[in-house]
């Protein structure tokens, strides 16, 4: 009798081709058990350490005898595991020096269930620099499967490679390695270096390396054993270093270190600061040609507060508004950089800050253009165009536009950061005059600028980031500081003789102790006086006719300014929101900071016009005001940014987007605001130490304020 099996290959079994027959339980009834070899082992379960089975070229080089791993499968037919346990047999082979095979076997005595990894670690007999074949198949008891090399399967391989690689040799053009204890500075930030990684061993793969300025990465080279070269752009003006490792195909390393120093960038190759007296025709340069200034042209306009730039060229935006040395400056097949500071009369149209002629085009522009109906600072050349930021009628702002030959890639620098997205550019040449305040056109110069332009540079190199940063830095100018120690005359005054807080009904300033008078602890009769928020006095307000304000305004609301004080509330639960500080004009604030006291949040308000139905844009922070707070207010006009610092802390909540500043006309008020009754949501509290600055303060002197003495403006 013949029993059909469900096994593998399912056949009829026969007298000679089953293993084992048994008859069980009830005569007459028999069972017949037929064995399968378990799964011939595949290559992609196969690894020598960690890496793949492979043979040739992509064999497995290691340091060491390695550990051989797999993983031994027994399956049905249709793909389900069986329950047999399996063990696995290795075999490994090479020849030896004189030509002789060399054989080890490995069979594990512990059988374990399919799937499981299995390993070997071959003896430390395997030669080195030898190359090793293996192999493997799955034993189960019973039966084994075919070697995991036979019929379509493979070999695996691997070398031992004992000797780590040479050190590699660092060389390059721009920026040599000097001899021992020599020091040679070397041109310079912008300025890319190539370095070329040799090592004299044949077979390094990959070169891992390090700058100290930044820049770490993986180059291999085009064919094992080869050198390998990279590109590397200082960003600053100090001594440098690179290391640099060599590995070879086992993964073993050697390392070298090269030291070269880098020199500041180099000066701009033309430079015009115009700010010629009042009457030039002609703008004298800082470097290269002298610039002919049309009629449209006028000197001695004001320039960025802020700045060095005491004064500026004002383009009257004629045919006329236009300044040019009259020949090329700028080699646009090369890496270039051009910019320069701008305050446009207006953002309604295209407008031009420099270019360069290309025969009847430009061969680059750098502009503000308008886009779907927003202005936009634009810099475009070789069929890239970058865009980003918004120019801002009356506005001052820094605009660089750069090519970097090395990456082809263009970019846009608007006050110091990096707007728009970089884009690709094909370098054409534009051998034309240089032009500023207009753009070459098929009909002649269009796009001409209306407004002031200063401080025209263009450089023959990169100029990184914090470079950019630098040329737009402008530094902040304290424009009021009341310590709030004393009144005279129902004013406290500013320490520097500015214009001094007047003191309304509701307002005083109250005096800390005075323990030349007496001690409390040591005289009964001493009266308790509190303690000042800073120093010896601080300024008192009731809640509900208290403030103090200047006559003028304090900072320019439509720049960038920042405002700090000290507060301490007098209710931990007020009322009603509270006013710290304002300044605005006849109908509302320009800005206002306020405690919200349903919601426990410290508020900056910005409104977008002086009138009562403004639009408002808010930022706060949460907190529980039981003690002092010191709080600062920010309005950056460079990045359209508004920001709220509570006791050093700006949390991201507490900044926004604001791009509709408006001039204040209103003295700057503490402890009031304006609501849709007039004055109100007075303060009850106490303030201290009001810093006011034209500009925006850094992280570190913004933490300074409200400690009682001058921040530093480190810029």
């Amino acid at each position: 009798m013949a029993i059909r099996t469900t096994r593998r290959r399912r056949r009829l079994l026969t007298a000679g081709s089953f293993v084992v027959a048994a008859l069980l339980g009830v005569q007459g009834t028999a069972f017949a058990v037929d064995n399968l070899p378990p799964d011939q082992p595949v290559a992609a379960d196969l690894h020598t350490d960690s890496r793949a089975c492979a043979t040739g070229d992509d064999r497995a080089y290691v340091a060491q005898a390695p550990r051989l791993s797999a993983v031994l499968r027994d399956t049905e037919a249709d793909n389900t595991p069986q329950s047999d346990l399996v063990k696995p047999e290795f075999e490994a082979w090479w020849q030896d020096s004189g030509g002789t095979e060399r054989r080890l076997t490995y069979n594990e005595s512990i059988a374990l269930p399919p799937g499981t990894p299995v390993y070997w670690r071959l003896p430390s007999e395997i030669p080195p620099n030898t190359v090793v074949s293996w192999r493997v198949r799955a034993n189960d008891g019973r039966a084994t499967s075919p070697w995991s090399d036979e019929g379509s399967g493979t070999v695996c391989e691997f070398v031992i490679d004992d000797q780590a690689p040479e050190k590699p040799v660092i060389s390059s053009p721009e920026y040599p390695e000097p001899g021992p204890g020599e020091v040679q500075w070397t041109d310079g930030v912008g300025v890319y270096g190539h370095f070329t990684f040799a090592s004299p061993s044949n077979d390094v793969v990959e070169y891992r390396y390090d700058f100290l300025g930044g820049g770490a990465g993986t180059v291999r080279p085009d064919r094992i054993g080869g050198p390998a070269a990279v590109s590397y752009l200082p960003q600053e003006a100090r001594p440098e270093r690179v290391v640099v490792r060599a590995f070879d195909r086992a993964g073993r390393s050697t390392e070298s270190t090269y030291y070269f120093y880098v020199k500041a960038g180099r000066a701009p190759g033309a430079q015009w600061k115009l700010s010629d007296t009042a009457g030039s025709t002609t703008a004298a340069p800082q470097a290269g040609p002298a610039a002919r200034a049309g009629s449209g042209v006028t000197f001695g306009a004001s320039g960025p507060a802020g700045t060095d730039l005491t004064s500026v060229a004002r383009l009257d935006g004629t045919s006329n508004g236009f300044l040019t040395p009259g020949t090329s400056v700028v080699d646009t097949r090369k890496t270039f950089a051009v910019g320069g500071w701008v305050r446009p009369d207006g953002a309604d149209r295209d407008m031009t800050i420099v270019s360069q002629d290309a025969g009847t085009e430009p061969g680059f522009t750098l502009g503000s253009r308008t886009r779907g109906g927003e202005p936009v600072w634009s810099f475009a050349f070789g069929g890239a165009q970058v865009s980003g930021g918004h120019p801002t009628t009356g506005e001052w702002a820094h605009v660089l536009g750069l090519y970097d030959a090395e990456t082809g890639q263009t970019r846009l620098y608007v006050n110091g950061q990096e707007s728009g997205t970089e884009q690709r550019a094909t370098a054409v040449e534009s051998a034309g005059d240089f032009q500023i305040g207009r753009a070459r056109g098929k009909a002649g110069y269009r796009d001409r600028w209306q407004g002031e332009i200063g401080d025209v540079r263009i450089y023959d190199r990169v100029v990184v980031a914090k470079e950019a940063a630098e040329l737009a830095h402008r530094e902040p100018e304290l424009r009021g500081h009341w310590s709030l120690e004393a009144a005279e005359d129902g004013a406290s005054p500013e320490l520097y003789d500015g214009a001094p807080l007047k003191l309304g009904a509701g307002a005083k300033i109250h005096r800390g102790p005075d323990y030349s008078v007496c001690i409390p602890e040591i005289d009964p009769d001493c009266p308790q006086v509190p303690y000042a928020l800073v120093g010896d006095g601080d300024l008192e307000l009731d809640g509900q006719t208290g403030y103090a304000a200047t006559d003028e305004p304090v900072v320019d609301t439509r720049d960038s300014f920042t405002i700090g004080v000290v507060v301490r509330l007098a209710d931990s639960e007020p009322e009603g929101p509270m006013t710290v500080l304002s300044q605005g004009g006849a109908h509302g604030d320009a800005f206002k900071l306020r405690y919200f006291p349903s919601t426990y949040t410290w508020q900056l308000v910005v409104s977008d016009g002086d009138r009562e139905e403004a639009t408002e844009t808010i930022v706060g922070e949460n907190t529980l005001p039981d003690e002092a707070q010191r709080l600062v207010v920010v309005y950056d006009d460079e990045t359209d940014q508004i920001k709220l610092w509570v006791n050093g802390y700006n949390h991201p909540d507490a900044t926004a987007t604001f791009r509709h500043s408006w001039q204040s006309t209103g003295g700057l008020q503490i402890g009031r605001g304006h609501t849709g009754n007039g004055w109100g949501e007075y303060l009850h509290g106490s303030v201290d130490e009001v810093h006011a600055f034209a500009g925006v303060l850094d992280t570190t002197s913004i933490n300074q304020l409200g400690g009682g003495i001058e921040p530093c403006l480190c810029g």
